[in-house]
């Protein structure tokens, strides 16, 4: 059973917004592009582990996907988290394709691809250590722990996996993702006896989804940039025109005389993943390229915000939850 659903990362629809929002000029352009082209692959990864995971019995397994949670000061997350009567499961997922090399002299993986060789952190020491963090947040919230065990699941099919002679024991902790189901049913008969109760794998469940916290960075200060950079406007979905103008409470396109009714729900979507969940008639205006105050709050108003204050200091809650956009994407 998928007890947290697997769903587009926060950091994937804030690039992908500050990526519309920037004019295709600007230096920091390819860095962002490149930033979010890792993020969307590390993404893919995990989602080709979903139809292995299909293979398993429902009622015996339970799934958290893209956990994030807090051991003493600091937050460790994890790509999915598999719980059952008799042992928790720590799944990291690498998209990496090529010839992957585990080298544990230096504890560090070496990617050969088109004759070219790159190094990455060796991902075994980072599922150690997600072990320790584990334990002490199960300990942390005075939970049974049951025995913890981690894999490396390499995403990509293709992808060949090699280590050096001594390390003749990796085949334990990193698998291909076909794998996946058959390596989970030999951890299940490997453990006789079940070390959760129903009652204690519920409360475990209960509690890491009281305690998971989504990461949400602000984007802009990960590549310092401001309101200031922005294209401002409601953007034409046919032609990228910006900014539209608003005639006779519609959106208009002067390039390709494109109309819309809600173009500017799809700009103050932008807004939330870039500037936040609040907005000003003022902030609107702005972000909009709009002049009138009065069409301003006809907009607001027309979209049943919930707000709080008077008059110029009245603020509006933008109503684009995380989890329902990440769902219609």
């Amino acid at each position: 059973m998928i007890i947290k659903e697997r769903k587009i990362p926060l950091s994937i629809l804030k690039l992908q917004a500050l990526l519309r929002r920037l004019p295709p000029a600007p230096p920091k352009i390819p860095f962002i592009m490149s930033e979010l082209s890792k993020k969307e692959a590390g993404y893919r990864g995990e989602c080709a582990i979903d139809f292995p995971l299909s293979f398993l019995e429902t009622k015996e397994y339970f799934i958290f996907h893209d956990i994030r949670l807090q051991d003493q000061t600091r937050f460790f997350q994890i790509d999915t988290l598999l719980l059952s009567r008799k042992f928790i499961l720590i799944i990291e997922v690498k998209n990496i394709a090529g010839s992957l090399y585990f080298d544990s002299t230096f504890n560090q993986l070496i990617r050969t691809k088109d004759g070219k060789e790159m190094g990455f952190p060796d991902p075994l020491n980072q599922i150690e250590r997600h072990e320790s963090q584990l334990k002490s947040w199960l300990m942390k919230h005075g939970l049974t722990e049951p025995p913890i065990y981690s894999l490396v699941v390499i995403s990509n099919p293709q992808t060949i996996i090699r280590a050096n002679p001594e390390n003749r024991n990796l085949h334990y902790k990193v698998i291909h993702r076909d794998t996946l189901p058959f390596k989970i049913h030999q951890i299940e008969k490997s453990i006789n006896q079940p070390s959760l109760s129903d009652k204690e794998l519920k409360k475990i469940i209960k509690i890491i989804n009281k305690h998971h916290t989504e990461a949400d960075a602000s984007v802009l200060e990960r590549f310092n940039l401001s309101m200031e950079d922005f294209i401002k406007g409601v953007i034409c979905e046919k032609c990228l025109m910006s900014p539209l103008l608003r005639q006779r409470r519609e959106w208009r396109c002067s390039r390709c005389e494109h109309e819309s009714k809600d173009g500017h729900i799809r700009a103050l979507k932008d807004y939330y993943f870039l500037l936040g969940p609040t907005i000003t008639n003022r902030q609107l205006r702005e972000f909009l390229s709009i002049s009138s105050s009065a069409s301003a709050t006809r907009i607001l108003r027309s979209m049943n915000l919930v707000s709080e204050g008077m008059n110029k200091g009245k603020v509006y809650r933008v109503p684009f939850e995380y989890e329902k956009e990440a769902d219609s994407n």
